[in-house]
């Protein structure tokens, strides 16, 4: 396939966030055009959002069945070659469902569906698919996160045995949400658009993610205590975990969303048999290897000697900052890299790896068991 990728878009229209990161990401490394969209419900913000992005209004849809149905119809040679999902956690699983019967490859925001029925049924539409299918968990694409990983696998701080992850936000600490100024709060905290969960559906399963990804551990089992501090939401804004992982070790999950001057703290500390690792989203290009014996080893992005994952996901020189687009920017990446192995009949670059469907539906059974702690009243429950 000697050509950029083309993709269509569903959500992200202009007055969305998260939809422009994603186009950012995608075209980041020339490997991706955006040639088409069904940016919003609304046919005229679609239209108006198509327009600012200069793309040709025959290509900017007012529906993402219409987008999926007519763009199947075009020649081989212009139709998209995948679509982006990028809407509230309620429009991912129909878009999600019709563009994998249809043909199309999909990159999908996370949580992957609305609940975990949807989740597994798309997991079984996907397996009849010969399709490439990412799910954005973005910050499993740092490079001192894949170096964290590497340093695990190899056994350079042993077997793992204690795990505390923490993603705090203060965004949420009073009712911002129902006054229509906040679009992100408004369907964030509402249950039909947002899903049974709050907090915990949009980071508390990043940090989830983060822990299983680079530990290569599952958790076995959880105690979940959810709260709702702030009067007249509907859903949880500060979650409190305890763990259990496969090897045995025991973990600290926590998330929360009413801290106040917090802005997206996430951070992960590990410890083992012969050393610990420390990294934080805020600082991203630091990793630190703890030794009792030996001290505290600094890790840089671009400065030290790093696992080839590590270097591959390296985007800037020594001494600036490994962003947060560019980690949608290296799972793009890496999504086409996957998509043009396929495409060949070869097997993907196991270190351009992303997050797929089975992280996903894992991610729903996270918040499924979560829920279920608490409503027992904070007692363990076994992670299926």
């Amino acid at each position: 396939m000697a050509r950029k990728l083309r993709m269509g878009m569903i959500g992200g229209s202009l007055d969305a966030f998260i939809g422009a990161v994603h186009r950012r990401g995608a075209a980041l490394d020339g490997e991706i055009e955006l040639v088409c969209g069904a940016f919003s419900s609304n046919p005229e913000k679609s239209k108006a959002t198509g327009e600012a992005l200069y793309l040709p209004a025959e290509r900017v849809y007012g529906s993402y069945e219409e987008m999926i149905l007519k763009e199947k119809e075009l020649p081989e040679g212009e139709r998209m070659d995948f679509v982006a999902i990028v809407t509230p956690n309620h429009v991912h699983f129909p878009p999600a469902k019709m563009a994998l019967e249809n043909g199309f490859h999909v990159v999908l925001d996370k949580p992957i569906t609305l609940n975990r029925a949807e989740a597994e049924e798309l997991k079984k539409i996907w397996e009849k698919t010969n399709l490439v299918f990412c799910l954005t968990h973005n910050y499993t694409a740092y490079p001192m996160v894949k170096e964290a990983r590497h340093l695990i696998r190899t056994g350079v701080i042993g077997k793992v045995r204690k795990v505390i992850v923490e993603y705090p936000q203060g965004w949420l600490y009073k009712l911002v949400e129902g006054a229509g100024t906040n679009r992100q709060a408004d369907w964030r905290t509402d249950p039909a658009r947002s899903g049974a969960a709050g907090g915990v559906g949009d980071i508390g399963t990043h940090a989830e993610n983060l822990a299983e990804y680079i530990t290569g551990l599952k958790i076995t089992e959880l105690l979940a205590d959810l709260s709702i501090f702030v009067e007249g939401r509907r859903l949880d804004d500060d979650a409190n975990m305890l763990l259990h992982f496969e090897n045995g070790a025991k973990g600290i999950l926590h998330n929360s969303q009413i801290c106040h001057g917090e802005e997206n703290d996430l951070n992960i500390r590990i410890y083992g048999e012969l050393g610990g690792l420390k990294w934080r989203q805020m600082e991203p290009n630091t990793l630190l290897l703890l030794n009792q014996d030996t001290g505290t080893k600094v890790i840089r992005t671009g400065v030290n000697a790093v696992s080839r994952a590590a270097q591959v996901h390296t985007r800037q020189p020594a001494g600036h900052p490994e962003g947060y687009v560019e980690t949608f920017a290296s799972l793009y990446r890496n999504f086409a890299k996957a998509v043009r192995a396929k495409e060949a009949g070869e097997e993907p670059d196991p270190d351009f790896d992303f997050p797929g469907i089975e992280e996903g539906v894992r991610g729903m059974a996270f918040i499924d068991t979560v829920l279920k702690s608490n409503a027992d009243g904070a007692v363990w429950t076994k992670f299926e």
